[in-house]
C-alpha cells in the first residue's frame, strides 16, 4: 500500500474548495458516484443529519457542502429549511437535483444558522472548486472548529485510491465521535458492499476512538465511490481501513488541549466483543487518561478500566506492558507484579506517544483503542467554549 499526497483530491475525479470567515467556514466537495453514510447515534440528532440521510436513499452524491460554527441542531423547522437551502445551493452549481448532495454542520448546538454568511461563503467557495492537494487541505481546514490541523489521508492499494478528511477533536466519543468525515475512492463496487465496508471500518476505527466521552448530535461519515477503477474487494478494504485508522489516530493526536496520544491494545480476549469493550474503557478512563498527562505509570488504573468494561477475564491470566521513547516494560505477568520496572515505566509515559497491552490470556480475539490525555488544556477550552 502507497501512502499518498493530495488529500481526497489525490482520488481522480474529486475537486474541493473551502473559505472562512472568523469561526464560519464552508467546505465545498463535488464527486459523483455511489454513495453510503453512517451517522451519530445519539437521539438529538442536528438538521443535516435528516437532509443527507433521506438523500442517500437513491444511493449516490454528485456532492458535499459542510459548514462549521453552527451546528444546526435543535433548530426546528426553520434548521431543516437552511439545511435543503445549503443542497440546493450546492446543486445548483453542480447542475444537479438537490437530493443528490449531501449535507453536513458542526458547530454550537441550539443556534440557528447564519445564512447570509453561509450564502457569502459560498459564492467565494465555488470559484476555487478544482483539484490539487491545495483544495483538500482548503476543504479540510473550512470544517474545523477546536481542531489545530488540517486531518487528510489518501493511499493508493492495488490500484484502487481511497482518501478522506476528517474534522474532529472534542466531544468525542463512541458511537463514532464530534466528526465531519468525507472519503473518497475510484472503486468500482456494489453499495450493498460499499456500505458492508465502510461499516468494519468504522467499528475498528471511529467507533474505538475516545476524547472525552461525549457523543456528538452532527457525526457524519460519508464514503463515495466513483466507480472508475476496477478493484478487488479485499484491496479496497484494506485501503479504507488504513485511512479509517489514520484519521482516527489524528483525531486522538489532535484532541482538545491535549499533549498525549496513547493506544490501548487489547489481545487474547474471549471474543471481539470483550476486546473492544476492554480496549474503550481504558482509553474512555479520566484516571488513566490523567495518569498518562502526568506520566504517571498508575498501571493499576489501567486494570481497573479493564475489569469495569463487563469483558470476560480472570485476573491471574492478565499480561500489562507499556511502550514508547524506544522501550517497553512488562509490569503484570500472568496475574503477578514485576518488580523493579517503575523508574524505566515513567521514562515511557515522559513520552508523547504511549503504547499500553493488555493480553487478556483467554483467546485470540484483539482490538485497539485511540485516545489522549485529560488535560487543564481541555477544561479551558470547554469552559469557554463560545454559546
Amino acid at each position: 500500500m502507497k501512502r499518498l499526497e493530495g488529500g481526497i483530491c489525490a482520488v481522480p475525479g474529486v475537486s474541493a474548495s473551502g473559505a472562512r470567515k472568523g469561526k464560519y467556514g464552508l467546505a465545498l466537495i463535488a464527486a459523483s458516484g455511489v454513495a453510503v453514510g453512517m451517522f451519530t447515534k445519539n437521539k438529538i440528532r442536528a438538521a443535516p443529519l435528516d437532509v443527507t440521510a433521506e438523500n442517500l436513499e437513491n444511493g449516490w452524491l454528485n456532492g458535499v457542502i459542510a459548514n462549521s460554527g453552527c451546528a444546526n441542531c435543535y433548530t426546528g423547522v426553520q434548521g431543516l429549511q437552511d439545511a435543503k437551502d445549503m443542497a440546493r445551493m450546492m446543486a445548483a452549481l453542480l447542475k444537479t437535483d438537490a437530493s443528490r448532495i449531501g449535507v453536513a454542520s458542526t458547530g454550537v448546538i441550539g443556534r440557528p444558522m447564519e445564512m447570509n454568511i453561509i450564502e457569502s461563503l459560498f459564492q467565494e467557495a465555488k470559484t476555487r472548486l478544482r483539484s490539487s492537494p491545495e483544495a483538500s487541505q482548503e476543504a479540510a481546514r473550512a470544517i474545523m472548529t477546536t481542531d489545530t490541523r488540517v486531518k487528510e489521508m489518501a493511499v493508493e492499494n492495488v490500484g484502487v485510491h481511497v482518501a478522506g478528511i476528517v474534522k474532529g477533536a472534542g466531544m468525542i466519543e463512541p458511537n463514532m465521535a464530534t466528526m465531519l468525515c468525507f472519503i473518497y475512492t475510484d472503486a468500482d463496487l456494489p453499495r450493498a458492499e460499499l456500505k458492508d465496508c465502510l461499516a468494519h471500518a468504522v467499528t475498528d476505527s471511529f467507533n474505538m476512538l475516545t476524547i472525552d466521552g461525549d457523543t456528538s448530535t452532527n457525526d457524519t461519515v460519508l464514503l463515495t465511490a466513483t466507480g472508475a477503477q476496477k478493484c478487488d474487494i479485499g484491496a479496497f478494504r484494506e485501503a479504507l481501513n488504513q485511512v479509517c485508522t489514520e484519521l482516527a489516530r489524528m483525531m486522538a493526536r489532535d484532541g482538545e488541549g491535549a499533549t498525549k496520544y496513547f493506544e490501548t491494545v487489547i489481545t487474547r480476549a474471549g471474543s471481539e466483543e470483550d476486546a473492544r469493550a476492554a480496549a474503550r474503557s481504558v482509553v474512555r478512563s479520566s484516571l488513566v487518561k490523567t495518569a498518562v498527562y502526568g506520566s504517571d505509570p498508575n498501571w493499576g488504573r489501567i486494570v481497573a478500566a479493564v475489569g469495569r468494561s463487563g469483558a470476560r477475564l480472570e485476573p491471574e491470566r492478565i499480561t500489562l506492558s507499556i511502550e514508547g521513547n524506544g522501550c517497553e516494560v512488562t509490569l503484570v505477568e500472568r496475574g503477578r507484579i514485576v518488580q523493579g520496572v517503575l523508574d524505566q515505566a515513567k521514562e515511557i509515559m515522559k513520552g508523547d506517544s504511549i503504547l499500553i497491552y493488555v493480553d487478556l490470556g483467554l483467546g485470540d480475539a484483539t482490538a485497539r483503542s485511540f485516545g489522549c490525555d485529560l488535560t487543564p488544556g481541555y477544561v479551558d477550552i470547554n469552559a469557554n467554549y463560545t454559546t
